[in-house]
Protein backbone atom coordinates (compact mmCIF):
# COMPACT_ATOMS: atom_id res chain seq x y z
CA UNK A 1 0.00 0.00 0.00
CA UNK A 2 1.42 3.39 -0.66
CA UNK A 3 2.71 6.34 1.45
CA UNK A 4 3.07 9.51 1.35
CA UNK A 5 6.66 9.27 0.06
CA UNK A 6 6.53 6.29 -2.00
CA UNK A 7 5.21 2.72 -1.47
CA UNK A 8 6.51 1.79 1.85
CA UNK A 9 7.24 -1.77 3.31
CA UNK A 10 4.43 -3.66 5.32
CA UNK A 11 4.47 -6.89 7.59
CA UNK A 12 2.50 -9.02 5.24
CA UNK A 13 1.91 -11.68 7.22
CA UNK A 14 1.06 -9.92 10.42
CA UNK A 15 -1.74 -7.69 8.28
CA UNK A 16 -2.84 -10.88 6.75
CA UNK A 17 -3.65 -11.52 10.33
CA UNK A 18 -4.84 -8.53 12.31
CA UNK A 19 -6.56 -6.63 9.15
CA UNK A 20 -9.99 -8.13 9.83
CA UNK A 21 -12.16 -4.81 10.17
CA UNK A 22 -10.48 -3.94 6.16
CA UNK A 23 -11.89 -7.23 5.20
CA UNK A 24 -14.77 -6.85 6.61
CA UNK A 25 -15.91 -2.92 4.86
CA UNK A 26 -14.24 -4.61 2.24
CA UNK A 27 -16.91 -7.04 1.68
CA UNK A 28 -19.66 -4.63 2.18
CA UNK A 29 -17.78 -2.63 -0.74
CA UNK A 30 -18.14 -5.62 -3.09
CA UNK A 31 -21.95 -6.67 -2.44
CA UNK A 32 -22.46 -2.98 -3.95
CA UNK A 33 -20.47 -4.23 -7.55
CA UNK A 34 -22.75 -5.09 -10.12
CA UNK A 35 -20.56 -7.80 -12.36
CA UNK A 36 -21.25 -9.92 -15.14
CA UNK A 37 -17.88 -12.16 -14.47
CA UNK A 38 -16.49 -11.14 -17.58
CA UNK A 39 -14.81 -7.91 -16.46
CA UNK A 40 -10.77 -6.91 -16.53
CA UNK A 41 -10.98 -5.44 -13.15
CA UNK A 42 -7.94 -3.95 -11.35
CA UNK A 43 -7.66 -4.19 -7.60
CA UNK A 44 -5.39 -0.88 -6.50
CA UNK A 45 -3.48 -1.55 -3.54
CA UNK A 46 -4.43 -5.54 -3.40
CA UNK A 47 -2.69 -5.54 -0.11
CA UNK A 48 -2.36 -9.37 1.03
CA UNK A 49 -4.88 -10.28 -1.40
CA UNK A 50 -7.33 -11.19 0.84
CA UNK A 51 -10.20 -9.09 -0.56
CA UNK A 52 -8.52 -9.88 -4.44
CA UNK A 53 -9.77 -13.48 -3.71
CA UNK A 54 -13.61 -12.42 -3.15
CA UNK A 55 -13.20 -10.49 -6.27
CA UNK A 56 -11.03 -13.30 -8.25
CA UNK A 57 -14.59 -15.04 -7.21
CA UNK A 58 -16.90 -13.10 -8.47
CA UNK A 59 -14.62 -12.98 -12.31
CA UNK A 60 -14.81 -16.93 -13.36
CA UNK A 61 -14.71 -15.46 -17.43
CA UNK A 62 -12.91 -11.66 -16.73
CA UNK A 63 -9.52 -11.00 -15.81
CA UNK A 64 -8.02 -9.59 -12.63
CA UNK A 65 -4.79 -7.37 -11.93
CA UNK A 66 -3.96 -6.70 -8.87
CA UNK A 67 -1.17 -3.91 -7.90
CA UNK A 68 0.58 -3.43 -4.25
CA UNK A 69 3.53 -0.91 -4.13
CA UNK A 70 5.01 -3.03 -1.01
CA UNK A 71 7.25 -6.12 -2.39
CA UNK A 72 5.88 -8.02 1.19
CA UNK A 73 2.29 -7.16 -0.20
CA UNK A 74 3.20 -8.53 -3.53
CA UNK A 75 4.57 -11.19 -2.53
CA UNK A 76 2.00 -12.53 -0.07
CA UNK A 77 -0.88 -11.76 -2.35
CA UNK A 78 1.43 -13.78 -5.29
CA UNK A 79 1.65 -16.57 -3.21
CA UNK A 80 -2.36 -16.87 -1.67
CA UNK A 81 -3.79 -16.04 -5.14
CA UNK A 82 -2.13 -18.17 -7.62
CA UNK A 83 -3.32 -17.92 -11.11
CA UNK A 84 -6.69 -16.47 -10.28
CA UNK A 85 -4.71 -12.91 -10.67
CA UNK A 86 -1.79 -11.42 -11.82
CA UNK A 87 -0.24 -9.62 -9.39
CA UNK A 88 2.28 -6.52 -10.32
CA UNK A 89 4.49 -4.55 -8.22
CA UNK A 90 3.51 -0.55 -8.89
CA UNK A 91 3.20 2.38 -6.95
CA UNK A 92 -0.31 3.80 -7.35
CA UNK A 93 0.95 7.74 -7.75
CA UNK A 94 3.03 6.53 -10.53
CA UNK A 95 0.65 4.05 -12.18
CA UNK A 96 1.11 3.52 -16.11
CA UNK A 97 -1.28 0.33 -16.85
CA UNK A 98 -0.26 -1.25 -20.21
CA UNK A 99 -3.95 -2.05 -20.98
CA UNK A 100 -7.20 -0.77 -20.20
CA UNK A 101 -9.61 -2.57 -17.75
CA UNK A 102 -13.67 -2.01 -16.99
CA UNK A 103 -13.16 -1.50 -13.13
CA UNK A 104 -10.55 0.01 -10.40
CA UNK A 105 -11.80 -1.30 -7.48
CA UNK A 106 -9.57 -0.45 -4.39
CA UNK A 107 -10.13 -0.48 0.06
CA UNK A 108 -8.33 0.75 3.04
CA UNK A 109 -5.24 2.32 0.40
CA UNK A 110 -6.24 6.37 -0.91
CA UNK A 111 -5.76 8.32 2.13
CA UNK A 112 -1.95 7.04 2.01
CA UNK A 113 -1.72 8.79 -1.38
CA UNK A 114 -0.75 12.87 -0.56
CA UNK A 115 -2.03 13.83 -4.43
CA UNK A 116 -5.59 12.78 -4.96
CA UNK A 117 -5.74 14.70 -8.63
CA UNK A 118 -2.45 13.05 -9.65
CA UNK A 119 -3.75 9.72 -8.30
CA UNK A 120 -7.83 10.00 -9.95
CA UNK A 121 -5.96 11.25 -13.32
CA UNK A 122 -4.03 8.36 -13.57
CA UNK A 123 -7.06 5.59 -12.59
CA UNK A 124 -8.94 7.47 -15.21
CA UNK A 125 -6.99 6.92 -17.93
CA UNK A 126 -6.76 2.89 -16.41
CA UNK A 127 -10.07 2.61 -17.08
CA UNK A 128 -12.08 1.96 -20.72
CA UNK A 129 -14.60 4.82 -21.68
CA UNK A 130 -17.90 3.36 -19.96
CA UNK A 131 -15.40 2.12 -16.91
CA UNK A 132 -15.92 2.20 -12.98
CA UNK A 133 -14.07 3.26 -10.03
CA UNK A 134 -15.38 2.02 -6.70
CA UNK A 135 -13.76 2.43 -3.71
CA UNK A 136 -13.28 2.75 -0.12
CA UNK A 137 -10.65 4.95 1.90
CA UNK A 138 -10.00 6.65 5.12
CA UNK A 139 -12.43 10.02 5.03
CA UNK A 140 -12.26 13.44 7.05
CA UNK A 141 -12.06 13.06 10.80
CA UNK A 142 -11.05 9.17 10.56
CA UNK A 143 -8.99 7.78 13.32
CA UNK A 144 -9.35 11.71 14.95
CA UNK A 145 -8.50 10.65 18.31
CA UNK A 146 -5.63 7.98 17.61
CA UNK A 147 -4.02 10.90 15.35
CA UNK A 148 -4.27 13.31 18.47
CA UNK A 149 -2.53 10.69 20.28
CA UNK A 150 0.07 10.08 18.05
CA UNK A 151 1.10 13.43 18.21
CA UNK A 152 1.12 13.97 21.88
CA UNK A 153 3.59 11.13 22.34
CA UNK A 154 5.75 11.65 19.01
CA UNK A 155 6.12 14.80 20.82
CA UNK A 156 8.05 13.41 23.77
CA UNK A 157 11.56 13.97 24.31
CA UNK A 158 12.80 10.63 23.44
CA UNK A 159 10.83 10.36 20.23
CA UNK A 160 10.62 14.25 19.52
CA UNK A 161 14.36 14.33 17.27
CA UNK A 162 13.04 11.30 14.79
CA UNK A 163 10.04 12.74 13.50
CA UNK A 164 11.44 16.55 12.98
CA UNK A 165 10.42 17.26 9.31
CA UNK A 166 7.96 14.50 9.43
CA UNK A 167 4.48 15.43 7.40
CA UNK A 168 1.62 13.09 8.63
CA UNK A 169 1.44 11.63 5.30
CA UNK A 170 -2.66 10.89 5.75
CA UNK A 171 -4.87 12.16 3.23
CA UNK A 172 -8.32 11.94 4.99
CA UNK A 173 -10.20 13.80 2.42
CA UNK A 174 -14.42 15.26 2.21
CA UNK A 175 -16.69 13.86 -0.23
CA UNK A 176 -16.67 17.56 -1.28
CA UNK A 177 -13.15 17.91 -2.08
CA UNK A 178 -13.04 14.03 -3.23
CA UNK A 179 -15.67 14.67 -5.89
CA UNK A 180 -14.66 18.10 -6.84
CA UNK A 181 -11.17 16.31 -7.90
CA UNK A 182 -13.02 13.53 -9.02
CA UNK A 183 -14.93 15.33 -11.67
CA UNK A 184 -11.66 17.37 -12.50
CA UNK A 185 -9.78 14.42 -13.54
CA UNK A 186 -12.25 13.66 -16.05
CA UNK A 187 -15.01 11.35 -14.29
CA UNK A 188 -18.83 12.11 -13.94
CA UNK A 189 -21.30 10.07 -12.44
CA UNK A 190 -19.66 10.95 -9.31
CA UNK A 191 -20.73 10.08 -5.65
CA UNK A 192 -18.76 10.36 -2.50
CA UNK A 193 -20.23 9.55 1.26
CA UNK A 194 -18.65 9.10 4.65
CA UNK A 195 -19.30 5.72 7.03
CA UNK A 196 -18.72 5.93 10.61
CA UNK A 197 -17.38 2.64 11.43
CA UNK A 198 -15.55 2.14 15.59
CA UNK A 199 -13.65 -0.58 15.65
CA UNK A 200 -12.18 -2.52 18.49
CA UNK A 201 -9.07 -4.78 16.75
CA UNK A 202 -8.79 -8.19 18.62
CA UNK A 203 -4.98 -8.00 18.48
CA UNK A 204 -4.39 -4.07 19.72
CA UNK A 205 -0.55 -3.91 19.87
CA UNK A 206 -0.31 -5.81 16.82
CA UNK A 207 -2.79 -3.71 15.10
CA UNK A 208 -1.54 -0.04 15.84
CA UNK A 209 2.26 -1.30 15.17
CA UNK A 210 1.13 -2.75 11.39
CA UNK A 211 -1.86 -0.82 10.59
CA UNK A 212 -1.33 2.76 12.43
CA UNK A 213 2.12 3.51 13.19
CA UNK A 214 4.00 1.83 10.30
CA UNK A 215 5.27 5.54 9.07
CA UNK A 216 6.19 6.24 13.02
CA UNK A 217 8.17 3.13 13.27
CA UNK A 218 10.03 3.27 10.47
CA UNK A 219 11.74 6.56 11.65
CA UNK A 220 12.71 5.13 15.51
CA UNK A 221 15.71 3.13 16.03
CA UNK A 222 14.36 -0.58 17.28
CA UNK A 223 14.88 0.31 20.58
CA UNK A 224 11.78 2.56 21.09
CA UNK A 225 9.43 1.15 18.56
CA UNK A 226 7.69 -1.23 21.22
CA UNK A 227 8.09 1.09 23.68
CA UNK A 228 5.95 4.09 20.98
CA UNK A 229 3.51 1.73 20.17
CA UNK A 230 2.84 0.39 24.18
CA UNK A 231 2.49 4.46 24.88
CA UNK A 232 0.28 4.92 22.20
CA UNK A 233 -1.91 2.51 23.11
CA UNK A 234 -1.72 2.83 27.02
CA UNK A 235 -3.02 6.69 25.92
CA UNK A 236 -5.70 5.20 24.23
CA UNK A 237 -6.96 3.11 26.70
CA UNK A 238 -8.62 -0.19 27.19
CA UNK A 239 -10.33 -1.42 25.71
CA UNK A 240 -8.63 0.14 22.20
CA UNK A 241 -11.61 1.88 19.93
CA UNK A 242 -10.50 3.57 16.94
CA UNK A 243 -12.99 6.06 15.43
CA UNK A 244 -12.69 5.38 11.73
CA UNK A 245 -14.71 6.82 9.10
CA UNK A 246 -14.88 6.02 5.76
CA UNK A 247 -14.96 7.84 2.66
CA UNK A 248 -17.32 5.92 -0.31
CA UNK A 249 -15.93 6.51 -3.60
CA UNK A 250 -18.40 5.91 -6.67
CA UNK A 251 -17.50 7.20 -10.55
CA UNK A 252 -17.93 6.67 -14.19
CA UNK A 253 -15.12 7.54 -16.66
CA UNK A 254 -17.64 8.68 -19.67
Amino acid sequence: MPSHTGPREWDADVYDRVSDPQFSWATEVLERLELRGDEAVLDAGCGSGRVTALLAERLAAGRLIAVDGSSSMVAKARESLGQRAEVREADLARLDMREEVDLVFSTAVFHWIADHGNLFRRLHAALRPGGRLVAQCGGHGNVASLVAVIAEVAAQPRYAEHFVGMQSGLNFATPEDTEARLRAAGFADVRCWLQRKDTRPAEPIAFLATVNLGPQLERLPDELKDPFVAEVAESMGEPLVLDYVRLNIEARRP
